[in-house]
C-alpha cells in the first residue's frame, strides 16, 4: 500500500492538469461559421475572450478569429502592440454594430483615449477583417502579416460600450487594464504581457497591505498597550521597532513599485490613490528619521516629540486604510480579498478595544495605589 504522503502528494497537480484540459477543452471545443477552422488557440485571461489562429510559416501570417461576449449595444477589439506591451500603439480590430448590421473598423491607438477613425493599421491585412454577432458574443475574423515576420507578439484586447452609435471609452479598471499578453503565434505560449503586470500589480497591493495596513498597526498597538506592562518592559519597545521598521521596509517596496506601475501606464494615473501614497511614504519616512532626534524622557521637549510621534504615527495608519481600499477598487481582486482585509481590520479594532479597557484599569487601579501611597508620605504625589 502506498504511504498517504505520497498519495496526497499528486492531487494538487491532478488538479492542476484537470483544470488546464477542462480550459483548453473549452477553447478548442469553439465552433465557427462558414466552416472555419483553426489549429491553435488560447483563453485569454480576462474579459471572458479567446483567440484563435492558424499560424502559417511560408508567408509569416496568421489567420485569427477572436471571440469575446458582449451585448448587442457594446463593442469588442483585438489587436497586436508591434511597439510596446500596452495599449497605445497597438493596431486594432474592432467590432460593433448599428442597426443590427456588424462591422469591423481599424484603427493604430495613438493614447489611451483616441479618436477611433477608420485607419489603415501598419502591418498587412491580406484578407479583410470580418465580424459577426451570436450567441451574445462578437467574433472577429481576420488574416494578419505578423509584424517583423516574428511569431512573438505583443497583443491586446478590449470590450467596452457604444454610444450615439460610436464606440465610447472602456473602464479604466479592473480587467479593462490587464488585457495584454506576449504570445508566440508558433509555439501557442504566452508570456509577461498582462500575467506580469497584474501580479506585480498584485505584489503591489500585497506588500502595501501588510506593510502599512497590518504591521503599522500593530506595531503601535504594541507601543500603546504593552508597555503598560511592567514586565514587558523593555521588549515592547523592540517589538514596536521591528513591526515599524519590518512595515515600512515593505510599504516602500510596495511604494516603489507603484511608481513603477505608473510610469508604466502612460495616460492612465490614478491621482487620488498615488497622492495618498505620497504623503503616506512621506510621513512614514519623517517618523523614522525622528526616531533618531528622540530626546530623553526627562527631556522638556519630550512632551512635544511624543505629540508629533503620536500624531504623523496615527495619521499614517488612518491613510493607509483608506488608501488600501482605493487600491482594492481599483484592482478589483476577487471579493476575498477586500473581505479578508476587512476582517484583519475588524480584528485589530476588536483587539486594540479589548486592550484598551485592561489597560485603562490597570492604570486607574496604579494610579489610585500611588495617590494612596504619596498620600501616606505626605508627598501627594499624583501619576
Amino acid at each position: 500500500m502506498a504511504r498517504p504522503g505520497h498519495s496526497t502528494a499528486w492531487l494538487p497537480l491532478l488538479v492542476l492538469l484537470f483544470a488546464a484540459g477542462a480550459t483548453a477543452q473549452s477553447c478548442l471545443s469553439a465552433t465557427f461559421t462558414g466552416g472555419r477552422t483553426f489549429l491553435k488557440c488560447n483563453q485569454l485571461p480576462v474579459l471572458g475572450a479567446s483567440l484563435h489562429w492558424t499560424y502559417h510559416a511560408v508567408n509569416g501570417t496568421a489567420d485569427i478569429a477572436f471571440r469575446a461576449p458582449s451585448g448587442a449595444d457594446g463593442w469588442v477589439g483585438w489587436g497586436i502592440n508591434p511597439s510596446g506591451g500596452g495599449m497605445a500603439g497597438s493596431n486594432v480590430f474592432i467590432a460593433s454594430q448599428t442597426s443590427g448590421a456588424v462591422s469591423v473598423l481599424t484603427t493604430i491607438l495613438r493614447n489611451t483615449t483616441p479618436t477611433l477613425d477608420n485607419t489603415a493599421l501598419s502591418f498587412d491585412v491580406p484578407v479583410p477583417a470580418s465580424a459577426e454577432y451570436a450567441g451574445g458574443a462578437y467574433t472577429i475574423y481576420a488574416t494578419v502579416a505578423l509584424p517583423g515576420n516574428t511569431t512573438s507578439q505583443n497583443t491586446v484586447w478590449q470590450a467596452g460600450p457604444v454610444s450615439g452609435g460610436r464606440v465610447s471609452q472602456h473602464s479604466i479598471s479592473g480587467p479593462n487594464v490587464q488585457s495584454v499578453q506576449r504570445l508566440d503565434f508558433l509555439s501557442g505560449t504566452s508570456t509577461g504581457g498582462s500575467n506580469s503586470r497584474l501580479h506585480r500589480r498584485n505584489l503591489h497591493g500585497v506588500l502595501n497591505a501588510v506593510g502599512w495596513g497590518i504591521l503599522i498597526p500593530l506595531g503601535a498597538m504594541i507601543a500603546r498597550y504593552l508597555r503598560v506592562f511592567e514586565a514587558a518592559d523593555p521588549a515592547w519597545f523592540y517589538l514596536h521597532i521591528t513591526c515599524q521598521i519590518s512595515g515600512y521596509v515593505l510599504g516602500v517596496a510596495g511604494w516603489g513599485l507603484g511608481l513603477k506601475l505608473g510610469s508604466e501606464s502612460k495616460g492612465l494615473t490614478y491621482t487620488t490613490h498615488r497622492n495618498i501614497g505620497i504623503a503616506i511614504f512621506c510621513l512614514a519616512t519623517l517618523q523614522v528619521f525622528a526616531l533618531f532626534l528622540r530626546p530623553d524622557k526627562k527631556n522638556k521637549y519630550r512632551v512635544y516629540w511624543n505629540a508629533y510621534h503620536h500624531s504623523v504615527g496615527y495619521s499614517v495608519i488612518v491613510l493607509a486604510a483608506v488608501n488600501i481600499f482605493k487600491g482594492l477598487n481599483i484592482l478589483k481582486p476577487v471579493t476575498g480579498w477586500k473581505t479578508s482585509y476587512i476582517v484583519i481590520l475588524a480584528t485589530l479594532a476588536g483587539v486594540a478595544l479589548v486592550l484598551e479597557a485592561i489597560t485603562w484599569a490597570i492604570v486607574l487601579r496604579r494610579r489610585k495605589r500611588n495617590q494612596a501611597y504619596g498620600g501616606a508620605n505626605g508627598t501627594g504625589v499624583q501619576l
